[in-house]
């Protein structure tokens, strides 16, 4: 099986991958000037598969002799454990400068059984200016057997000068019925599940497998679109915004508690301490490192929730304004149709999109670090006015 064939919805982006992962095989000289180059960026919205094909594309450099990807270097390669593969990502708001000097630092080595050590920055646009001028210096200066990876939703999230070194491979939205295939085979879900995933999740691909095989993440999901549905008075717009907080909660809680479980197995494992078993003092340091870690994973994870609840509450007053505009096309909450046609008689297309309108400034205030329980109930107050 080829390592390109879990990948969905981006024929040109992955013949442009695959015709350079099939340059760089040819021959042992470092890379040249045809379809291969040292630095790329991959651009394109949440869910559009940017960290997939970065590490597809990873393990095709790293196979030895073959553009397809062998299973040995695919297993290491979503291990993150081959030698030549260094990755670059945060679960926190920002990278660190401190973590863009360590892998630029191991950018020089040289590749220990590979063509090519490979360099992967998932969500660079979450490097501040200062940090990026970091990673220019090690993109001006590559070493030749240096393969520079960045993956940013679009190239305005960057700095000009590391546009300028890197070549740019845009992704577009995947369709509805392709996400669904590729969750239907990978996942083994029957078609009509995978479908009404990948269409609640709007072709998010990461959305899409956990509305497919979570029922929890379903039912939550569902819980947010009843509460907004719900809301009939201010008072009742108060009590709504504090139940969306305790979903976002509840989902959070539920993506990094079996994480940080695995987590921290796995880092006792590989300190020699048994499950259960008295941790050294001098091995202390390093888990309070790690669950410190956690914590700000866990905010951050707080914060994803809590914009996961607006991206469906905005899906639902789509579907709620293209009915008011008489708009026939499919809409995304389909499951809930004949509610939404109740939602589209009681109001106005003018006061959806004030609601709309209200969703996005909630967005933008909680990106500015408002309280979420503060810019939630101001915004369903507007909704609910």
């Amino acid at each position: 099986m080829s390592v390109w064939d879990e990948l969905t919805g981006q024929p040109e982006a992955i013949a442009i991958f695959r015709a350079a992962a099939a340059d760089s095989t040819l021959g042992d000289s470092p890379i040249g000037d045809s379809a291969m180059t040292h630095s790329w960026l991959i651009t394109g919205p949440p869910g559009s598969g940017r960290s997939n094909l970065a590490y597809a594309f990873a393990t095709a450099l790293l196979s030895p002799g073959t553009p397809e990807g062998d299973e040995a270097t695919r297993r290491q390669v979503a291990a993150r454990t081959h030698p030549d593969l260094g990755v670059l990502t945060t679960e926190g708001v920002i990278i660190k400068m401190e973590s863009v000097r360590q892998v630029v630092a191991t950018s020089n080595f040289s590749p220990s059984v590979s063509r090519y050590r490979v360099m992967v920055i998932e969500d660079a646009d979450r490097m501040q200016e200062r940090t990026s001028n970091v990673l220019l210096k090690a993109l001006e200066e590559p070493p030749p057997r240096t393969v520079w990876i960045l993956c940013a939703p679009s190239e305005a999230d960057l700095l000009p000068t590391i546009r300028s070194r890197v070549r740019t491979v845009r992704l577009r939205i995947p369709d509805v019925a392709e996400v669904a295939d590729l969750i239907s085979r990978r996942d083994s879900v029957d078609i009509a599940t995978a479908t009404r995933a990948a269409r609640e999740a709007q072709s998010h691909i990461g959305m899409a497998h956990r509305l497919a095989t979570n029922e929890d993440a379903r039912r939550r999901r569902e819980q947010t679109i009843e509460t907004a549905l719900g809301i009939r008075s201010v008072s009742g717009a108060v009590v709504a915004a504090a139940r969306l907080l305790e979903i976002a909660g509840e989902d959070a809680k539920a993506i990094t508690e079996e994480r940080d479980a695995e987590e921290r197995e796995h880092a006792l494992r590989s300190l020699g301490i048994e499950p259960g078993g008295t941790i050294p003092p001098a091995l202390r340091a390093q888990l309070r490192n790690m669950e410190e870690d956690q914590k700000r994973r866990a905010t951050r994870s707080l914060r994803d929730g809590i914009d996961r609840i607006m991206v469906d509450l905005l899906s639902l007053y789509r579907d709620v304004l293209l009915l008011q505009l008489g708009v026939n096309t499919e809409p995304i909450n389909l499951a809930i149709h004949s509610k939404l046609i109740a939602a589209s008689q009681a109001s106005t297309a003018a006061q959806t999109l004030a609601t709309m309108d209200a969703i996005a400034t909630a967005r933008t205030r909680i990106e500015g670090n408002v309280t979420p329980a503060l810019a939630l109930e101001a915004m369903l107050i507007a909704a609910a006015r």
